[in-house]
């Protein structure tokens, strides 16, 4: 279905002119972004601020800078998946309080997760299977790849690359 494997990593990479874009919903808060976060081969710093914002941890409002990388990963695997629909967005940043109670409560929760470091995100795309999702992540090897079915959601970040399937 999807041709990635086929394709070098470098023949993939956007050139250094033109325009990255970004639309994210936060499904915790109801907050949407849609926006060009890279323009003419530099990060806009305005755009990042607000995917910042719009990705902090809704638990306790802590925003952190996230990992511009990560964003070049979602853009990728949108431009992938030949979808104009919107991310949504199940987690973002998370504090380390938060985290740390979210670990005390399921082992599927990473003591040291990346989402404390904005290189980590959980995301779904309507319109698209997760595990599609999943696939075209895994494809581009940028980080880790973690498919949550039950959960319905897949875990992307700019870690190591590896995979695992949890809840």
């Amino acid at each position: 279905m999807f041709a990635l494997a086929a394709r070098p990593a470098l023949a993939m990479q956007s050139p250094a002119s033109g325009k990255r874009s970004l639309a994210l919903s936060n499904l915790h808060t109801g907050e949407k972004v849609k926006l060009d976060y890279w323009a003419d081969g530099a990060y806009e710093p305005g755009a990042l601020a607000q995917i910042s914002h719009v990705l902090r941890d809704h638990r306790t409002g802590e925003s952190h800078a996230m990992e511009p990388r990560l964003l070049d990963l979602l853009h990728r695997v949108h431009q992938e998946m030949d979808s104009s629909a919107t991310f949504e967005v199940i987690s973002g940043y998370r504090s380390p309080v938060t985290n740390a109670a979210l670990h005390q409560k399921s082992s599927g929760v990473a003591a040291h997760s990346l989402h404390m470091e904005g290189i980590a995100i959980d995301v779904r795309l309507p319109g698209r299977k997760l595990t599609d999702l999943r696939q075209v992540a895994l494809d581009l090897r940028l980080g880790g790849v973690g498919l949550y079915p039950t959960s319905n959601f897949v875990h992307m970040d700019v870690g190591r690359v590896r995979q695992w399937k949890g809840v």
